[in-house]
């Protein structure tokens, strides 16, 4: 066995298990940290097929950013998870119907797979004269460009939905209000009052502010 054929099954077997452990694992921060050891098992797969970018882009964009979020995301909500694991149980004979439906496709589609001779020369292969950098800007840039601005609308989304899930409102928190200082009278909440050597402080007026 060469040593790209045993780093490729390193890699696969992380892969696989990180996939598994993410499901299967009981703590959400676990699973989360789980799906940041499948991405950079991917990473390297990209890397051994020659597309370096593509690996980079996985490890920026996915672990440095979207697994970064998932993970606060899921420290800030505050989940009852024994509340939720038992609503799941309820849609469960759903969830093992869809499951078994993809089994069937996925069985269906490698039933009919086969390989070509000459696909392992044109993995990650430069279009033309062009890098594999330049050939994904041309097609990212040109012919799926429109896909390519609905992708990210879907994570703009994909953000204003966490920040609305995480932003709450408490009640026992003072809080500034800006306008109704602007606003307020002040022959309400001032009183101008000569004091001499010697007394005590007055109550305020109602109202007043100390």
């Amino acid at each position: 066995m060469t040593s790209a054929a045993f780093i490729f099954y390193v890699f696969a077997v992380s892969t696989l298990l990180g996939g598994l452990m993410t499901v299967i694992s009981r703590n959400p921060v676990h699973s989360v940290l789980w799906l940041i050891l499948s991405f950079l098992s991917s990473a390297g797969l990209f890397v051994l097929l020659g597309a370096e970018f593509v690996a980079m882009l996985l490890v920026i964009v996915y672990v440095g950013a979207v697994a970064v979020l998932f993970l606060f995301v899921v420290m800030m909500l505050d989940v009852d998870f024994a509340e939720l694991k038992a609503e799941m149980a309820r849609y469960m004979p759903l969830a093992l119907l869809i499951g078994l439906i993809i089994i069937m496709q996925l069985t269906l589609a490698f039933g009919v797979w086969e390989v070509d001779a000459g696909a392992v020369g044109r993995i990650a292969a430069p279009i033309g004269t062009a890098e594999n950098t330049r050939s994904i800007g041309l097609l990212l840039y040109d012919r799926y460009f429109l896909m390519f601005q609905l992708a990210g609308l879907i994570l703009l989304v994909a953000m204003i939905g966490a920040i609305v899930l995480t932003l709450r409102h408490r009640q026992d928190v003072k809080r500034q209000d800006a306008l109704s200082q602007m606003f307020r009278d002040p022959a309400k909440t001032l009183e101008l009052r000569d004091m001499k050597s010697g007394q005590g402080m007055p109550a305020p007026i109602e109202g007043a502010r100390r």
